[in-house]
C-alpha cells in the first residue's frame, strides 16, 4: 500500500470539498495526527479509519488508496 499516495489523495478531496483535513478528522472521530503518520511514519491505516473517512468523502476506500480512478467504484 501506498501511504503518501493515500495521504494525497485524502488531502486533493479534502480541497475539492473545501474542507479543512483538521475538520475531515474531527469529524471521522481520527487522530489529528492521521495525515502525517501516514505519510512520514509509514504507519498503515485501519481499514476502520478508511471506512469512515471514505464514507465522509462519498468515495470508496479503493479510491482512498489510489486502487480505481472512480470515487464510487465498489462503494455500496
Amino acid at each position: 500500500m501506498d501511504n503518501i499516495l493515500t495521504a494525497n489523495i485524502i488531502k486533493l478531496l479534502c480541497k475539492q470539498n473545501k474542507l479543512a483535513v483538521k475538520v475531515l478528522l474531527e469529524e471521522c472521530k481520527i487522530n489529528r495526527n492521521f495525515i502525517y503518520d501516514l505519510e512520514h511514519k509509514n504507519s498503515a491505516p485501519s481499514s476502520d479509519k478508511l471506512e469512515r473517512i471514505a464514507d465522509y468523502l462519498d468515495c470508496s476506500v479503493d479510491y482512498l488508496l489510489g486502487r480505481t480512478d472512480n470515487p464510487k467504484a465498489h462503494k455500496q
